[in-house]
């Protein structure tokens, strides 16, 4: 099993982490912070499941808007 996390800049700073297919979001300032903080999430979040997930995989996320109006 494998828990895919959506990976965005946070609009009070640092990084915002949140699981498709599950409720489990987490954030933190740096990306070893996230890493860290991940982790702990998805262990808590399956504590009482017959299965805990394999892989974790963070995909970054960076929305960027460019006006093409002002060329």
């Amino acid at each position: 099993m494998e828990v895919i996390f959506e990976v965005r800049d946070a609009d009070e700073g640092g990084l915002f982490a949140r699981a498709l297919g599950h409720a489990i979001f987490t954030g933190a300032e740096s990306w070893n912070d996230l890493r860290a903080n991940v982790i702990e999430a998805v262990l808590l979040h399956f504590e009482e499941a017959p299965e805990r997930p394999r892989i974790v995989q963070l995909h970054y996320v960076k929305d960027e808007l460019i006006s093409l109006e002002a060329l």
